[in-house]
């Protein structure tokens, strides 16, 4: 299939320009005259290959570069733009190349004949099935203005809720990293020169400063085997825990951790909720709902969860009382969608379960970096207490020595 650039005046004498993808120019004067524009121009466009051009494909779509698309695409739509029009005014106005190539795409397909679902269905790598579903859903009931709108309100809340807990993080990252660094340039530089000025004075040197200099001498002589054995763990580790046995136990044993396990606990049903809530707003009967949900949850003890609430919910069971049966749910979930299945409004009990959860979260972040500095100190100054001590002990007893 070619691209060809067209430009052509509409029925109403506006002149409007685009892309339309056909397999030859014939082709795409037919798909033009179709939707009724009076062609003026139609250049077939050959893109060359560059530097630009090639790092483009390197180039990851990120997050927020979703979300804003959504928002803006739900303005557009909203007042009245056609999706191809919308498409290439976003494309035109990105500074992600590698997403102006995504919406470069979507928009040949829609010009072709296709619907906005087909069209992002072709780019699960950025936009997961959630955003799919929900948007073929609202193609499918024409409310695909309101979808795009709750779906740029739900992601734009997703991602404050992510910068709150990334950012509260950020401090003991940075003093961990700094923790590592002082102690690399100690073990790599520092001890190995204190080692000569002991091995000159013939000293006897404590357990601690001989600890010290044994793993000094493992990092200085044997560093690219420890290198080479830490990445060869971790991609054991890695491969591992891909295996339906590692999956199980590593998200078993992260959710028994004391502080982080129960805030991830929060941030999955935050996730769960809200996006369940969503699902059913949009018309999505709830056993598809339920499965689409299955395959957006990263913890393996919710999927397996999640795969026999569908399954009992097939059967007819209720599904206040189906959750209410797993412990891995809090009992309020199950109190809250009774609820809400007994007054017909269960995306609301959803919604409500959602920003509750999202609070927990929120005041559990700010306790766990409480919590965490402080023990971050504590290691801290009993690790460079200990490196202190092994080094001054010996000097103290040279100089006691030497008087």
């Amino acid at each position: 299939m070619a691209i060809f650039k067209y430009k052509a005046r509409s029925s109403d004498g506006t002149i409007v320009a685009g892309l339309v993808e056909a397999p030859e120019s014939g082709t795409a004067t037919r798909l033009l005259h179709d939707k009724k524009l009076f062609i003026i121009n139609v250049s077939e466009v050959r893109e060359g290959i560059n530097i630009a051009s090639l790092l483009a494909r390197f180039k990851r779509v990120g997050f927020g570069d979703v979300v804003t698309f959504t928002r803006q695409l739900s303005t557009m739509v909203t007042a009245g733009l056609s999706l191809p029009e919308a498409l290439t005014i976003l494309r035109s106005q990105t500074s992600n190349r590698a997403f102006a190539h995504v919406l470069m795409d979507m928009e040949h397909h829609i010009v072709g004949g296709g619907n906005l679902a087909d069209a992002l269905a072709k780019h699960g790598d950025q936009f997961s099935n959630i955003y799919i579903s929900l948007v073929r859903a609202g193609e499918s009931s024409g409310t695909i203005d309101t979808v795009l709108e709750r779906l740029a309100d739900s992601m734009e809340s997703q991602r404050e809720f992510r910068s709150k807990v990334t950012g509260a993080l950020v401090y003991p990252i940075i003093i961990l990293i700094g923790m590592v660094a002082v102690v690399a340039v100690m073990m790599i530089v520092v001890i190995p020169k204190l080692n000569d000025l002991y091995r000159d004075f013939d000293i006897e040197l404590p357990i601690t400063t001989r600890i010290l200099i044994a793993v000094s001498n493992t990092a200085v002589r044997w560093w690219p085997l420890v290198i080479a054995g830490g990445v060869g763990l971790w991609i054991g580790f890695a491969k591992w825990r891909k295996t339906p046995v590692g999956e199980f136990l590593v998200d078993s044993f992260i959710l028994k951790l004391p502080l982080f396990g129960d805030l991830i606990k929060k941030i999955t049903l935050v996730e769960f909720t809200r996006t369940m809530a969503m699902l059913i707003t949009s018309g999505i009967h709830i056993l598809e709902a339920l499965r689409i949900l299955k395959d957006s949850l990263g913890n393996v003890l919710y999927r397996n969860a999640i795969d026999e609430l569908a399954k009992k919910v097939e059967k007819g069971f209720p599904l206040g009382e189906t959750f209410a049966q797993y412990q891995i749910f809090p009992p309020i979930v199950a109190q809250m969608i009774k609820v809400g299945e007994e007054t017909g409004k269960l995306d609301d009990a959803l919604l409500k379960l959602s920003k509750y959860f999202q609070s927990e979260s929120e005041h559990l972040v700010k306790g766990l970096t409480t919590a965490i500095e402080p023990i971050i100190m504590v290691v801290l100054g009993l690790g460079v207490g200990f490196i202190v001590i092994s080094i001054i002990t010996p000097i103290y007893s040279l100089t006691s020595q030497i008087k």
